[in-house]
């Protein structure tokens, strides 16, 4: 095991008498002035101290409202948008309970991650906020040496951090006992059984105490996760603030539509002449094979680039997000199943190359800058296929959608207006683009990978709303002129290439390139002259729908201060929001109502629901059910495996309506001491066959431990180096030897005795041999 992976903090006892006055001194002077920070939540010394060094100041909103309800031992969940500081929520909690190191009790404190790099990074944020509390932390994840892994659970560290899958490997190898474990946190919930991870959740909660102390934290709270919460939490506590339906406040948002084909070169028009050069970026693609593509494409522009998918093996992974975590690479290409929970500080922009078909999964990924108060910049690439979506957003955001218009810029503010780029800048980036390809046949194989995956996508994309999708028809996008930001060509040039991209022949295709003479052009022209005034008309009505609905946006346009969503909830307990329908609608509902009409005694008919069930719905005050169930995100597989183990778990259930997941056979698995199925592969004897290796035993674990531990806190190690058995050695001479012995050490004993005994006869033996041949 690694020094990464497992980590012993200073005694907090070495700090020096007068410094410790010094410090405390400062706090309390601190606490009078600033009484909404951390010192008014009457924190121990060696906590608040590592607060304070870690340069927090003033906690966030959900610090402020998660912090003290877990200090008093009640169960929460909590929902917050991301970098808001949900690990603090957790962490400082966690070293108020445990407080100390106990070297004789065990693991106190379990995290459950659903990613190796979540996992580290919460580890790291132990490191740095802990330092002071004196407690020991170990990491446990997939791909790691799990010998290594039995040697530190061996270690008794304090707080475990661990990915489910491999943490509930190493308790049923071990038959690890978790009857000391007092706090147990699910950092990203969410994300852990969107993965898959149910089914070892819901193994290790078995294992865990009763007593526990459980925090779950999430950005969405799907029906999976509510009812979780309802049988494995009691009365759990739901904070709900910042909601991911937010965006943060320092965020720009851009959109830039093009055609499916001018994709790459927008993207490389991003990077070469529009983001600052010292920027750090994100890329968002939708398929591992994107990825890939997107890589290459970007080592041919020599812009420096990593990447991160599901797929990718684990130290890869890690090397990659290190490598732009500490600036070596400007741009990271990843997909939304790789990208979850990594926390980046300094992130400037994020690029979706792919737009999301949920509105949730944009806020999850450009959540991803701007955080912590910081600025940054969502760019997104929408093609025509995803238009719908884009709408959606708008509508879920609250936000109006605003067009650029196809002459000249927009006016007002377009700060999150639709528009294009300068059609000669794309041209430039796609005829270089060309050249690559051609050169390239890596990259012609690549692109038709790309294409025949997106196609795949596409299939299991969830559809966008129906109304949307005959609303985008109306709204013209493709017109939607360059946007203001980017308009560095020259308004001339800017009017004749929308000009030309807006023209549309008078005639027709029987009528251009054609004789005069011939059948087809005197039928057209016949054709024309008798419709005439229809055609007419029609361009007529055209100019006064583009006139109505320029002076029905007039209106709205009038400078009058807009309301918040805090403002709004505060005001009205419950928003019902009609239905629009025409008249025409209206008729045929109304003529269905009096044909389905019948006569109802009222004295005796027993409705459905209470008559006041709205009422009291709206009126009720934090109920989790009701509030876990309005937010909800699915993420979508990066690969055709995935794709297809979603699809095939699933079956069409007639009553709901809708595709459910179907239990998994119990074909090679193994039922656990709580009734839980889980795979086989778990059970094995590498453990009892470490154990022979290195000579170790449970029970070798006595009184003696609490002196040695005392004494020599630094050899605590499994003989496995050469400086292991030495510090091992030193420990043996420091420990007092016990009068009992153990089962191994008299059959030893008995081994020596043996053999002496067999030197002993064979010499005797020799001696008479020798004194028959003098004789």
């Amino acid at each position: 095991m690694t020094d990464n992976h497992l980590v012993g903090f200073a005694d907090p006892n070495a700090v020096s008498d007068h410094d410790e006055e010094n410090e405390i001194a400062n706090i309390k002077r601190s606490v009078s002035k600033k009484s909404g920070g951390f010192q008014s939540m009457a924190l121990s010394f060696p906590v608040l101290k590592g607060i304070l060094k870690r340069g927090y100041k003033i906690p966030t909103p959900i610090q402020r409202k998660t912090i003290p309800l877990a200090l008093e031992g009640r169960d929460v969940v909590a929902m917050a948008r991301t970098g808001s500081g949900k690990t603090a929520c957790f962490l400082i909690p966690l070293f108020e309970k445990l407080k100390a190191r106990q070297a004789k009790t065990g693991a106190r404190a379990l995290i459950l991650s659903p990613t190796r790099e979540l996992a580290l990074q919460t580890l790291k944020f132990i490191k740095e906020l802990g330092r002071f509390a004196g407690l020991k932390a170990a990491v446990i994840l997939g791909g790691d040496s799990m010998e290594n892994q039995f040697s530190v659970i061996h270690g008794n560290p304090d707080v475990i951090v661990a990915t489910p899958g491999r943490f509930l490997h190493i308790c049923v190898e071990m038959d690890l006992e978790l009857k000391n474990v007092e706090y147990v946190v699910f950092d990203e919930a969410d994300r852990l059984f969107e993965m898959g991870f149910g089914e070892q959740i819901q193994e290790i909660v078995n294992r865990l105490p009763e007593s526990r102390q459980t925090l779950l934290f999430s950005a969405t709270l799907p029906k999976i996760l509510v009812d979780f919460a309802k049988a494995g939490l009691s009365d759990p506590v739901l904070v709900r603030l910042d909601v991911d339906s937010k965006l943060p406040e320092g965020l720009t948002l851009s959109f830039i539509t093009c055609r499916p084909e001018e994709k790459l070169a927008v993207l490389l028009c991003l990077l070469k002449k529009i983001i600052k050069p010292d920027s750090q970026i994100i890329i968002f693609a939708e398929t591992m094979h994107h990825v890939e593509y997107l890589h290459q494409i970007l080592d041919k522009a020599s812009i420096s680039n990593t990447f991160i998918y599901s797929n990718l093996d684990p130290s890869a992974r890690k090397i990659n997000a290190a490598k732009f975590q500490t600036g070596k690479v400007r741009v990271l290409i990843v997909t939304d199943v790789a990208a979850r929970g990594i926390d980046i500080p300094h992130l400037d922009c994020v690029i979706n190359f792919n737009f999301p078909a949920k509105s949730k999964l944009f806020v999850h990924r450009v959540g991803r800058c701007a955080r912590a108060g910081r600025t940054g910049t969502a760019y997104n690439i929408v093609s025509a296929d995803e238009y719908p979506y884009l709408l959606d957003l708008h509508l879920f955001l609250g936000r109006p959608l605003t067009i650029v218009p196809p002459a000249g810029s927009a006016t007002g503010d377009v700060e999150s207006a639709v528009g294009k780029l300068p059609q000669t800048m794309v041209e430039e980036e796609l005829a270089e683009l060309i050249n690559w390809h051609n050169n390239s046949t890596d990259l012609t194989n690549m692109q038709k990978v790309c294409n025949n995956a997106y196609q795949q996508y596409i299939r299991s994309r969830p559809g966008a709303s129906t109304e949307s999708v005959k609303r985008i028809k109306q709204l013209r996008i493709n017109e939607a002129g360059i946007l203001p930001q980017y308009s560095d060509v020259s308004p001339t040039v800017a009017d004749m290439i929308s000009r030309m991209k807006n023209y549309r022949p008078q005639g027709t295709i029987f009528e251009i390139g054609t004789k005069t003479n011939s059948v087809d052009y005197r039928v057209m022209k016949a054709k024309r002259v008798f419709h005439k005034e229809n055609i007419l008309n029609f361009h007529k009505k055209v100019e006064e729908r583009k006139t109505d609905e320029i002076n029905a946006e007039l209106p709205e346009k009038v400078n009058l201060p807009s309301s918040n969503a805090e403002e709004i909830e505060a005001a009205f307990s419950t928003v019902v929001v009609p239905k629009k329908r025409s008249s025409d609608d209206l008729y045929k509902i109304s003529k269905k109502k009096k044909k389905r009409r019948t006569n109802r005694d009222d004295e005796f008919y027993i409705p459905y629901a209470a008559p006041d069930k709205h009422t009291e719905d709206g009126l009720a005050v934090n109920s989790f059910v009701t509030e876990a169930g309005k937010a909800q995100m699915d993420l979508t597989a990066d690969n055709d495996e995935s794709r297809h183990l979603q699809m095939q778990l699933k079956k069409w259930d007639r009553k709901k309506k809708k595709m459910v997941t179907v239990e998994n056979a119990k074909a090679k698995k193994i039922r656990t001491e709580s009734g839980v199925w889980i795979p086989a592969t778990y059970k094995t004897n590498r453990y009892n066959t470490w154990k022979e290796k290195s000579k170790i035993n449970e029970m070798n674990e006595d009184d003696s431990e609490e002196e040695e531990s005392s004494q020599m806190p630094k050899l605590r190690t499994a003989a496995n180096t050469h400086w292991a058995r030495h510090n091992q050695k030193l420990m043996d001479k420091v420990k007092v030897r016990s009068e009992l012995k153990r089962p191994e050490q008299i059959l030893k004993a008995r081994k020596l005795l043996e053999r002496r005994r067999r030197r002993s006869d064979r010499k005797g033996k020799g001696q008479q041999n020798s004194k028959k041949r003098k004789h």
